[in-house]
């Protein structure tokens, strides 16, 4: 389940509760359906749980602003952007889009065998009318309502895709970066310039070798120096004085981060719809349970 997206894994564990069952009243032995019977409960009990726990992060988290979010975990909803550069491209159709899923089947015989797939990892951008955000889709569980499929020979391509001006929702942990988070360091960059420059050493001499001896004497070290400390200071003025970047991103103490171009009241009612159905599926398992003990 870790390596699958939640929207998979609702129906795996749905199937694995159906297939279990399925198995046991093909074979009633009473041992044989006891385990399997527990064993729904159990993973019934885990679907519950999971699937609680995300509609309630969904109905319970009140949308922010970009402009006046707070630091830490957010919802926010807006429409997406792609960011200044190239645009990212759908391998499959070489669409124009923010993120992508695609997955490759082949057939061998009456069945479609997986042949491969990618998903996207580069940021977009999310504008709510009040600001603009990063979101890093990395780590994210991804539901995006615009899927396509077709067949070409004997492969079967389906691709998903976030594209500009999709309504995006995302619930995760909102960050600001920029001054407040620069670590700089600057007799380590100092360091580091005058390392550069020793690498010219054509350069070095032309700038620095004032007598002309083709040496740098210590005077000459110190006077170069000195302009690498000046031009280190100048380099960390201009990158204090950036604006502020704000960042979506996964939350650090393992609570959902969630992305999606469907409406949040829509997805709060499709995990309450699985979280019924599971809780359903264990009531099931023990009552019949406690029918066979009996």
């Amino acid at each position: 389940l870790v390596a699958l997206r939640r929207e998979y894994a609702q129906l795996i564990t749905s199937g694995a509760q159906a297939g279990l069952l399925i198995f046991a009243l093909q074979d009633p032995a009473r041992g044989v359906l006891d385990t399997a019977l527990g064993v729904i409960a159990a993973i019934s009990v885990f679907a519950w749980v999971s699937t609680t726990r995300r509609a309630r992060a969904i109905g319970d988290t009140p949308t922010s602003r970009i402009a006046s979010a707070a630091q830490g975990y957010v919802e926010l909803k807006g429409r997406g952007r792609q960011l200044d550069g190239l645009p990212l491209l759908s391998p499959l159709t070489g669409l124009a889009c923010l993120w992508f899923r695609y997955r490759i089947q082949r057939r061998d015989g009456e069945q479609w065998v997986d042949e491969g797939g990618d998903e996207s990892s580069e940021s977009f951008a999310l504008d709510d009318g009040t600001g603009r955000c990063l979101i890093d889709p990395e780590g994210a569980e991804m539901l995006a309502s615009r899927k396509d499929t077709w067949t070409q020979g004997d492969r079967r391509y389906t691709q998903w895709l976030l594209i500009e001006n999709d309504p995006v929702y995302v619930l995760g942990e909102f960050k600001t970066r920029g001054a407040v988070d620069l670590h700089l360091d600057p007799a380590a960059d100092t360091r580091s310039v005058l390392a550069e420059w020793k690498k010219d050493r054509e350069q070095l001499l032309e700038r620095f070798d004032l007598n002309g001896d083709g040496q740098i004497d210590l005077d000459e070290w110190e006077l170069a120096r000195r302009q690498a400390r000046r031009e280190v200071e100048r380099d960390h003025r201009e990158a204090r004085s950036q604006s502020d970047v704000s960042v979506m991103q996964r939350p650090t103490d393992g609570r959902l981060y969630l992305i999606s171009n469907l409406d949040p009241d829509r997805l709060a009612n499709r995990y309450r719809f699985w979280s019924v159905f599971h809780i359903g599926f264990f009531f099931v398992g023990v009552g019949w349970l406690a029918y066979l003990w009996r």
